[in-house]
């Protein structure tokens, strides 16, 4: 998820930072990491209690959780540049702030529409954070031994908040109501910002690149976010409504320009060129698939278990436990598999086991019983959390 020009560059590690084998970068890094992953999930076990207190329907629901990710996918690239001209734990800390005082607005928000701006607002902070996060672990160990193994930790801690999230959202929203879901946010940001300031080097900023490529930028965030609308008021107003097919049809114009213009630019902030390295391609498309696949479940089996099995909120985030239970075996294993093997045996396990548990979700109905989903879900978990590590390493 991080900016190709910051993850392709091996910055020298700032002298006045600690030493190499200090796991206080890592944390720093890894805390403002999980709570932005966390945010992608922790709110699906709320909506149905945030429908009932804010009288939202079904639309506004969907844009509570899309909203946020939208942002956060459409704006990647562009901070990832911003990230490589103004300096990676300038933006990542600019990150911090922004997702930390969104998050409050989140939790204070009176209304549908308000909650909605401060989930916008939020994708704005992870889209700081999360490019910056991998350039200022290359920085603090530049061994390839030691980032084999942060990064096999930094895919422990995505997977452990995308599968927590459903988890932890039902414990707060049945202890503390929904809005303990974001007010969580306030403390972890805090520390994740005070141990940044005091402990993560500095990665140089490239002033001397060009200026950030705006024309792209818009593209790409049409692309994006023509066929999110598309998709999410499809549901409300059929999929043939004229706004549904032009958000679709403004998607595909989006991505049609912003292949043109990062052809033509000198300083792409994708360059199409890294297409061409297999290695680099390969782990893109997996990760994408990954990313389909896990969080698709974890958005879809809250809704399953609720709306199906009428299982409560806090019941919910137990019976997502063999999901989220595996990740750190999982993770921790690839880390350890990569460092000695390279990506590969890890990544191609991991799929073969991720997908088989995927596909096992195609006997989910509305009289299965929970006891045959156990082990799919297992298996969707281990196969996600041993594969991705290994793929963000290559």
């Amino acid at each position: 998820m991080n900016h190709p020009s910051a993850l392709l560059r091996a910055p020298a590690p700032d002298r006045d930072g600690p030493g190499r084998s200090s796991p206080l970068p890592l944390v720093a890094v890894c805390l403002g990491y999980f709570m932005v992953i966390l945010d992608v999930t922790v709110v699906t076990v709320a909506l149905p209690v945030i429908g009932a207190r804010m009288h939202a329907g079904v639309t506004g629901l969907q844009w509570v959780v899309d909203g946020y990710t939208l942002v956060f996918a459409a704006l990647l690239l562009f901070c990832g540049g911003l990230g490589d001209r103004l300096g990676g734990k300038s933006v990542f800390l600019g990150g911090l702030v922004v997702f930390t005082l969104a998050s409050a607005g989140c939790a204070l928000a009176p209304t549908t529409a308000v909650l909605v701006l401060a989930r916008l607002v939020q994708g704005l902070g992870a889209a700081l954070t999360v490019p910056s996060s991998l350039a200022l672990l290359r920085t603090a160990y530049p061994g390839r031994a030691a980032r084999a193994r942060v990064f096999g930790v930094w895919g422990t801690v995505a997977g452990l908040a995308a599968g927590a999230g459903p988890v932890l959202g039902g414990v707060l929203v049945a202890g503390l109501g929904w809005r303990s879901v974001f007010f969580l946010n306030l403390p972890v940001g805090l520390a994740a910002l005070l141990l940044t300031v005091r402990y993560v080097p500095r990665p140089p900023a490239d002033r001397s690149r060009p200026g950030l490529d705006l024309p792209a930028q818009l593209a790409a965030a049409v692309c994006l976010g023509g066929p999110t609308t598309g998709c999410i008021e499809a549901g409300a107003l059929g999929p043939a409504h004229p706004a549904v097919l032009g958000g679709f049809a403004a998607g595909a114009a989006g991505l049609v320009a912003f292949l043109v213009l990062e052809r033509r630019s000198p300083a792409p902030m994708l360059p199409l060129t890294l297409f061409r390295n297999p290695a680099f391609s390969a782990s893109a498309v997996i990760g994408v698939l990954l990313n389909a696949g896990f969080y698709g479940l974890l958005f879809l089996a809250p809704l399953y278990f609720q709306q199906l099995h009428h299982y409560s909120a806090l019941r919910t985030g137990c019976a997502l436990l063999p999901a989220v239970g595996v990740v750190a075996a999982g993770s921790a294993l690839a880390g350890r598999l990569t460092a000695r093997t390279g990506p590969r045996l890890p990544m191609v396990v991991g799929l073969v086991v991720g997908a088989a548990g995927l596909a096992g979700w195609l006997a989910a109905g509305p009289g299965t019983p929970y006891a045959v989903l156990v082990a799919p879900m297992a298996a969707a978990g281990f196969g996600t959390a041993l594969t991705m590590p290994a793929a963000t390493a290559a």
